[in-house]
């Protein structure tokens, strides 16, 4: 019994101050994600609660296996479940404040409807979409959600993920919502290595939604993607024409974020080439 108790090599004090129920355990660990970007890793997790490393996997593996949190080769962000509590609002809201006068300058500049949304999992969710009454035929909406890979937006964001995350996310068969939707992993990877070859500029032409076009851009930070920003117009529109104002738009805002803009190119080779690989 007494060698038993001598393999802990925690003193009394440390071994009392951890908290005492799986509850608490599991609030110490959530408290770390403030907002939906945030991305940490097991030690991380492990460091900032003090609690221990075992510990720390067997819960977090539970909270992913429960949908709670979402698990990348990179390390550990918010899933689905936590993102529709709502009470992680205010990471949404600070990309809104932040993207508003974009949004609307870019609405003003082009006459097509513009949208901002965030990637969640093999799809994307609207936080915003500016455009007055053009914006009535477009069939998004606020709080809406869409498979990513059918969409400009979706796809911008997910050029920036690693090849393995994207074989986790589309993991079972892939959803398609016109004839023109991409519907095997394959031709999925070759058309995001075409819009990383675009410098991130993603197109969709009747991929979600018929006889709808649009071009978009990520807005990316230290660990990523974190949203993006699209502008949308009727399928047989140019929309190649307005993405330098898209790359604009994405560039203050990725300023206003995060004081430094990502190196998007100053000046988009000529001419664009949004033919799919």
């Amino acid at each position: 019994m007494t060698s038993a108790l001598r393999l802990d090599p925690r003193t009394e004090a440390e071994r009392h101050a951890l908290p005492p129920s799986m509850m608490e355990r599991v609030t110490l660990i959530m408290d770390l994600f403030e907002c939906p970007q945030t991305r940490l890793t097991l030690e991380t997790v492990s460091r900032r609660t003090g609690l221990p490393r075992s510990t720390t996997h067997r819960i977090l593996d539970q909270l992913v296996r429960l949908d709670w949190l979402h698990h990348t080769l990179t390390g550990y962000l918010l899933g689905p479940r936590a993102l529709g509590l709502g009470g992680r609002e205010i990471g949404h809201s600070t990309l809104r404040a932040a993207a508003a006068p974009q949004l609307l300058e870019l609405a003003v500049r082009t006459r097509m409807v513009v949208h901002l949304a965030v990637l969640d999992g093999p799809e994307i969710y609207y936080l915003d979409k500016v455009g007055g009454r053009a914006a009535v035929d477009i069939p998004s909406r606020v709080g809406g959600r869409e498979v990513a890979h059918c969409t400009g937006l979706g796809k911008a964001m997910l050029a920036w993920l690693s090849p393995e995350e994207i074989d986790d996310r589309y993991a079972r068969a892939m959803e398609r919502r016109t004839p023109h939707s991409i519907g095997h992993l394959d031709i999925l990877h070759r058309e995001l290595g075409a819009v990383r070859r675009r410098n991130g500029l993603a197109v969709d032409r009747g991929e979600c939604f018929p006889d709808i076009a649009c071009v978009g851009l990520a807005i990316r930070g230290p660990d990523g993607p974190v949203a993006a920003i699209s502008a949308v117009g009727e399928g047989g529109s140019a929309v190649e024409r307005i993405a330098p104002l898209v790359v604009n738009a994405v560039r203050s805002v990725t300023d206003e974020l995060f004081g430094t803009a990502q190196p998007y190119h100053r000046e988009l080779p000529e001419p664009l080439r949004f033919a799919r690989a």
